[in-house]
């Protein structure tokens, strides 16, 4: 017997999806970074999936901040230490 209610993976390609037209407005580097955010989103898929929660909305744009913050983390640890 299959899954009734849809999985966060596919709620977020259908999200990814309505999007699709405001992707294709945007400039090429623009579009890059579009993807890149929903890259972020699908890393973070496990976790937001297994929250189950009643607005997955709201659980792709946790997840794309989330992603979004571990790259300024490892740019701030590339900087020299200004202090030394």
């Amino acid at each position: 017997m299959g899954r009734t209610n849809p999985t966060y993976r596919d709620y977020l390609r259908r999200f990814r999806d309505r999007w699709t037209p405001f992707r294709r407005g945007l400039r090429r580097p623009a579009q890059e970074q579009f993807d890149a955010l929903f890259a972020g989103a699908q890393r973070h898929a496990d976790a937001a999936g297994y929250m189950n929660a009643t607005d997955p909305e709201v659980a792709i744009l946790l997840s794309m901040l989330l992603a979004h913050e571990a790259e300024l983390q490892a740019l701030r640890q590339r900087l020299p230490d200004e202090e030394s």
